[in-house]
């Protein structure tokens, strides 16, 4: 894609109200290959410790990185505006027990919307497992979910998303290399964008 073409795709998802189309699009336009044929939509199934935070949730697409890497990429609806600064611990932890249940899935892109889609909040979230052995001597996968691991940029009409707008781009330019989790992970670990 060329370089004027990215960088509008970027800005016109960024700068505006959260559009699962537009935002489908984009990513999509990001990672190259996805997969959408295993979306769904929960239907307002979320687990009980997470119902005062999350409305609904629904996965588009799926995206395995050339190194073998699984992502989801989904969309989480906020029960309230205040959850998309608010609630970000719960947010955090609802997207760990999702990706742990789905087949301890590697990471997740993740849109955050609250009931006005004016602001949104655009995260990574990566997860690490690590083989451990129990007292019987059974191994088992035990998941390391460190806050170094991920990253939000606050996107929308009302945000500058300049940043978020600079590192990604480029992933969108390059149309001909799939991007790596280790590519998406630097391009969300900047000062600008938030640990959460």
């Amino acid at each position: 894609m060329q370089k004027a073409q990215a960088q509008n795709l970027v800005r016109e998802t960024l700068q505006n109200d959260f559009d699962k189309e537009r935002f489908l699009y984009f990513v999509k336009n990001l990672l190259n290959k996805v997969d959408d044929s295993k979306a769904f939509h929960a239907r307002g199934y979320v687990h009980e410790a997470y119902k005062s935070y999350i409305k609904t949730y629904e996965r588009l697409a799926t995206y395995t990185d050339p190194a073998g890497s699984k992502l989801d990429i989904l969309v989480v609806y906020l029960q309230k505006e205040t959850s998309l600064e608010r609630a970000r611990t719960a947010q955090r932890n609802f997207v760990a027990r999702y990706l742990k249940d789905r087949d301890q899935k590697e990471a997740g892109l993740i849109a955050f919307v609250s009931p006005d889609p004016a602001d949104w909040r655009f995260s990574l979230v990566k997860m690490e497992y690590k083989l451990t052995e129990d007292k019987s001597g059974k191994t088992k996968v035990k998941e390391e979910f460190t806050p170094a691991k991920r990253w939000s940029f606050l996107v929308g009409k009302n945000e500058n998303s300049h940043t978020a707008q600079s590192r990604l781009a480029p992933i969108v330019e390059d149309d001909q290399t799939d991007p790596t989790l280790k590519q998406l992970e630097d391009a969300f670990n900047i000062e600008k964008g938030t640990k959460c």
